[in-house]
């Protein structure tokens, strides 16, 4: 059995194997509708000859309207079962059999149903053929995917929802299957952000071929063989910049600020989650392909990926106001502008200081927007188990920006409210002391083995989450790369069959109230 890939259309752009599979076949099976008109059989008809005994395998249905028992699916598994038994009739009686596919036959076509069938009880070979993917970035002459860049291939028959997601979160696309999806896929196309870079390409070199861009095209003249395409972001790039050339500006260096050639500029605070790239969301993944300018501290940009037409902008922690004024004066000039927050932007992070610095009058016009990341206490939480599984605090140790004596006001609050607690920026080779006042404090209110999560690096290469007693909590434990997760007196530690153990924290709540503190 020969599954063989014909390409997008054009019967020129048949291979050679191809054309030689045909020549050597007794049989040629190919797939119609139920009108009995088959594309696969009108590309390779020049090559069929009169003694070539021919098959027809005719789909019962194209839609799911169908009053088979089994529904839709039911209909197309018996079909397929049916449409093998046939093809292997032919191959019990020494036969050669050439399914037909347009395309390439395992890629979305209807030949890999029959070689899931065949291929183990027959000897198969399949013939790859150019796909309509490849014909429709040749039509439009426009690169598809380069460098680093993700290609990523979908069927517009996904919900609406998943195809946004998808789209948000890739740099280049084609979307298939398009007909009566292709409103659903002009939506996600717009809901992502991204509908006016899609392409739009009909029947690729085919008769009737058309192409031009997606958000012109009529609904209702689009028929199933047709493309929504993507194309790469780096068209127009200059050279990738050398590792160690990254702009490393100081966020009032004017010099740094380029006028990029995108037109209406725009600034996005991004977060990139505890870690590396497995806690981005696709919405962010986005935000940082399509920006053409990062600024961050350094930790967090090295992160991001280096892409080729970006500049990045790397400072130290200290400045995020600067920072935030410097992101805003480049979407100001017309800039796509991501500032690179870690966690997630609005929990003790970098959208609070865009967003202050951003209600000034100059700043006034620049549309700026915040994409949640996972932040550090509920990327620690899940490690352990669910010690935040009911009501908590997040509050941050850090004195830099508020004073001491509120922070200990505000512990001695949650503390006697029995709310479980996130203690963020907990410590520092400079600021140690703070930790063992907060243990001390929350004694007051707590029992001694009252379990604390020490989680640290989560996500990352030192990643170490451990459960310790309250009155045990060594402050030189702690450092800022630490979150600190205090349980409530409800809070429980099971202990697992593999020896592992589980914090979590009951959704109910004792009917007295629990515990009233001292």
């Amino acid at each position: 059995m020969f599954g063989v890939g014909l390409g997008p259309g054009d019967p020129s752009l048949m291979t050679v194997r191809a054309v030689r599979a045909i020549e050597q076949a007794d049989v040629i099976a190919y797939h119609s509708a139920r009108h009995g008109r088959s594309i696969a059989r009108a590309i390779a008809a020049e090559h069929l000859r009169p003694d070539h005994v021919e098959e027809a395998l005719v789909y019962p249905v194209t839609t799911e309207g169908t009053d088979h028992p089994g529904g839709y699916r039911g209909a197309l598994e018996e079909f397929y079962t049916e449409a093998a038994a046939r093809l292997a009739a032919h191959l019990d009686a020494g036969r050669t059999v050439a399914v037909l596919a347009e395309g390439d036959p395992l890629f979305y076509g209807s030949y890999m149903h029959m070689h899931k069938r065949l291929a183990e009880r027959y000897p198969t070979e399949v013939i790859p053929g150019v796909t309509s993917v490849s014909a429709a970035a040749a039509r439009l002459g426009t690169p598809l995917v380069e460098a680093e860049e993700v290609l990523t291939i979908l069927p517009g028959t996904l919900p609406e929802e998943e195809l946004t997601a998808r789209l948000a979160g890739t740099d280049t696309a084609v979307v298939m299957k398009l007909g009566r999806t292709f409103p659903d896929v002009r939506r996600a196309l717009e809901r992502a952000g991204r509908l006016d870079d899609a392409l739009y390409v009909e029947r690729a070199t085919m008769a009737g071929e058309r192409t031009g861009r997606l958000a012109d095209t009529d609904p209702g003249s689009v028929p199933y063989f047709s493309v929504a395409v993507l194309p790469s972001r780096l068209t127009d790039a200059p050279p990738r910049q050398a590792a160690d050339d990254r702009t490393e500006a100081a966020p009032d260096d004017d010099a740094a600020i380029r006028r990029p050639a995108t037109a209406g500029g725009e600034l996005v605070v991004v977060g990139t989650g505890p870690a590396g790239p497995l806690w981005l969301t696709p919405e962010t993944r986005g935000a940082l392909a399509a920006a053409d300018e990062l600024v961050g501290y350094t930790t967090y940009l090295d992160r991001v990926p280096v892409r080729p037409g970006q500049r990045r902008h790397g400072s130290d922690n200290k400045v995020e106001s600067e920072r935030a004024e410097f992101a805003l004066e480049l979407a100001r000039r017309g800039a796509r502008v991501a500032v690179v927050s870690g966690g997630d932007p609005g929990v003790f992070a970098m959208a609070t200081a865009v967003l202050e610095v951003a209600a000034q009058d100059a700043y006034a016009d620049v549309p700026v927007r915040v994409l949640p990341g996972v932040t550090a206490a509920h990327a620690a939480a899940a490690r352990a188990g669910a010690p935040l599984g009911h009501d908590y605090a997040a509050l941050s140790l850090s004195d830099r920006l508020k004073p001491w004596e509120v922070i200990e006001r505000r512990l001695h609050a949650v503390a006697a409210a029995d709310l479980a607690v996130a203690l963020y920026n907990p410590g520092s080779r400079s600021r140690g002391w703070q930790v063992g006042k907060a243990r001390e404090l929350l004694l007051e209110h707590r029992a001694p083995d009252t379990p604390v999560v020490v989680a640290r690096d989560v996500g990352g290469p030192e990643e170490s989450v451990r459960t310790v007693r309250l009155a045990e909590l060594d402050p030189a434990e702690v450092d800022m790369r630490t979150i600190l997760l205090v349980g409530s007196s409800q809070t429980r530690v099971t202990r697992r069959g593999d020896g592992t153990e589980t914090v979590w924290t009951p959704r109910r709540y004792p009917a007295d109230g629990g515990p009233t503190g001292s």
